[in-house]
This record gives structure tokens, sequence and C-alpha cells, in this order.
């Protein structure tokens, strides 16, 4: 059992908007945190076709509750038809509402009532490192911190099922998909672009569609939370700089499957992709856990000099290396960087175990940079 992050319960007023994607634990979190609240699982079948025929049946349900009582539904978007009942049964009786789901693209674009902005919007995130007592780096790296994933002796045959079962059908059905093999497709290439900048033409010739349709492809992924695209870092001085955003899959045990990296090994090409992506994902989580305004974006100039991770305006300037000893030239491009942005708290987080400063650079090794990331001494 993990200990989540993410306090719901003091969170909560009238209604709350909880997303993240399919089995990061929302349902779970939910049931420990809330035990007497009143249920309702809109994946069974039943429920949800005679929901989506009769909406009014959902305020019979609640009409013998009283005032404050808290109901949750899971998987909102499957009907968000219901939204107008909740929003009446908000108003004339005082019900508390959790909504759960894996999208809010069928929300979005249906027009479906938004409550007024009465909910409260938040995300849960797949593990992270601060939840697990005895977190293993390795296991992370390979499996992924989906808690199904995480925990399993052998994830392949797990992660396998989710991706064929979930991202490539219910993503699919979500969309209203036409070209069903050209996104199967797009989904392959788009991991093997996971940290990179994105080159949509690129894309477009690999998949066989146009450039316009791959960028819709990739806000799929984005409102169905199963990607993140990180902008660039914009405020220049001198250099000329990359303007294009990168692109991660939300779990890195999902771009390893599509990518085929079934055993990473330590100094790899692979590894070091792996170990980037998950300090990615944590930095991610952190910011939005902790309602942080700072947000996160890269640097590259068009020289090759880069920085991973840029914090707010350049208040933390954080480079990821796999390498087990830092040397200078590592530190190169944040010292470019620095040039630029001497205010900035320069950091590289690696497999390195002497945590120290090298001149104003911090070198952290990476589980003293977890611990100081969700401490708080970070950012």
């Amino acid at each position: 059992m993990y200990n989540r992050v993410l306090k719901v319960e003091n969170k909560l007023d009238e209604a709350m908007f909880l997303f993240g994607a399919r089995q990061v634990g929302k349902s779970t979190l939910l049931e420990q945190r809330f035990p007497n609240a009143v249920f309702f699982d809109l994946l069974q079948p039943e429920l949800r076709q005679r929901l989506q025929k009769q909406p009014a049946l959902f305020g019979e349900m609640l009409e013998r509750y009283p005032a404050k009582t808290l109901v949750i539904v899971d998987e909102i978007q499957k009907v968000p038809e219901l939204l107008n009942e909740i929003h009446s049964l908000m108003v004339k009786k005082g019900l508390y509402f959790i909504l759960s789901g894996s999208s809010a693209r069928r929300i979005k674009r249906s027009g479906a009532n938004t409550l007024g902005g009465r909910a409260i919007p938040e995300t849960l995130y797949p593990l992270v490192s601060a939840e697990i007592p005895d977190f293993d780096l390795s296991k992370a790296l390979q499996n992924g911190m989906i808690p199904r994933h995480y925990m399993a002796k052998d994830a392949n045959k797990r992660i396998k099922a989710y991706v064929e079962l979930y991202l490539k059908e219910e993503i699919r059905e979500e969309a209203m998909l036409r070209g069903v093999a050209a996104f199967g497709r797009f989904m392959e290439v788009a991991a093997i672009s996971d940290g990179e900048i994105i080159n949509y033409e690129n894309i477009a010739s690999d998949c066989g569609v146009s450039a316009n349709t791959i960028k819709s492809y990739f806000q799929i992924l984005y409102d169905t939370l199963i990607g993140y695209e990180i902008p660039a870092f914009q405020k220049t001085v001198k250099r000329k700089l990359f303007h294009a955003p990168k692109f991660y899959y939300f779990d890195v045990g999902i771009a390893n499957h599509l990518t085929g990296r079934h055993h990473i090994q330590p100094g790899s090409p692979e590894y070091g992709h792996a170990f980037e992506h998950f300090v990615i994902q944590e930095l991610i989580a952190y910011i939005g856990y902790s309602g942080s305004p700072d947000k996160l974006s890269y640097w590259r100039t068009y020289s090759g000099m880069e920085v991973d991770a840029v914090l707010g305006n350049a208040k933390v300037a954080i480079e990821i290396k796999s390498a087990t000893e830092i040397k200078p030239r590592h530190q190169t491009g944040l010292k470019r960087f620095l040039e630029e942005h001497p205010q900035s708290r320069p950091i590289i987080v690696s497999l390195d175990k002497l945590s120290r400063k090298s001149g104003n650079i911090e070198i952290l090794y990476i589980m003293d940079f977890l611990k100081m990331l969700w401490n708080g001494d970070i950012i």
C-alpha cells in the first residue's frame, strides 16, 4: 500500500475533478480516503448504459441522501451527460462530488456542463519516489511507476496488456479515430521521439499522414493524459534557441515498451534516456502536486548547448546525466546557460554518489536529489 502525496481530502470543497491516466490509482486512492462515500463506477456496462439513456435516474438514486453527502463518480467522461444532473444536485441538495476520469477530452468536446467553475481540477500521476518506502531506481527505470507495473517482478506482460487493451484501443475509441493503423504507428514513432524536440514533418513522413494529423494525434495524447508537452525556454539574451516543444510519455515504462527497451542496462544509451525521462516525470508530478507556479521547460541552442529542465523564469536549471562520475565536460551546457542567466541555480542530477558543489554547480546523486525535491528544497 502506498501513501500517495496528493491529499485529496484536504482539497475538496464542493466538488473536484480528479483526472489521471488509467491504473495510476485514482479509484484506490478515493476508496481509501473516502470509505463512506456513495460510489458510482461508470466502467460497469449496465450502469453506464442505463445512465446514458436516462441521466435523470442518477438524481433519483441520490434523492434520499442529505446535504454534504460525498458522491464519487468514477470515469465521468463515459457519461458526460450526468454533469447537468450533478450540477443540479449540488445547487438544490447541497451534495458534494468527486468526479474522476482518465480524460477530459470528451467532456470538453461534448460541451458538457463543467459545473460553473465549482469543481477544482486535480491530477493524480503515476507513483513518485516519495511514495515508495524502499524505492528501487532500477525497477522504476525499467517498469515505470504505474503501481501494478512497478511492483511486478516481470512487468512486460502487464505493460503489453496495458498498451494493447487501453492505449491502442480505448484512446482510439475516445477520440473516434478513423485511421487506426496510422495512430498505432504514430504511438510507436512518438515513443522513439520521447524526450526529443518534436519534428511534426518527420513524424508525419514516418507515419504516412499529414503534419496537421500528427499535431492532432499529439493533442489526443495530451488530452487523455498519456503524454506531456514540455515547451522550450523562450527568454534569450544572445544565443539563438529552439522553439519547438519536447514530448514525453506520462510514464517511462510505457515509453520503454513502445520502443522495445525491455532490458535496459546501466551505461547504455537506452538507460540514459530512461534516466532522463524518470527525472522529468518526477519534476512534472512535483510541480503538479505542490501547485508551484514555476513551469517546466527546456533550453537548447542551435549550436547544440542544452539544459534538460528549466524551472520558472530560470530559477533552477537542471542537467540530467546517467554517468557514475561527473566530469567537467558534463557541466558545459549549464555553464553556457549561466552566462545568460547568472541568477539561476544550476544542478546536475546523476548516478555519481558523491554529491558536492563544483564551483557554483551543484552535483547531486539521484537519491539525494529526489529527497530534496520532495522535501521542497529544489523549488
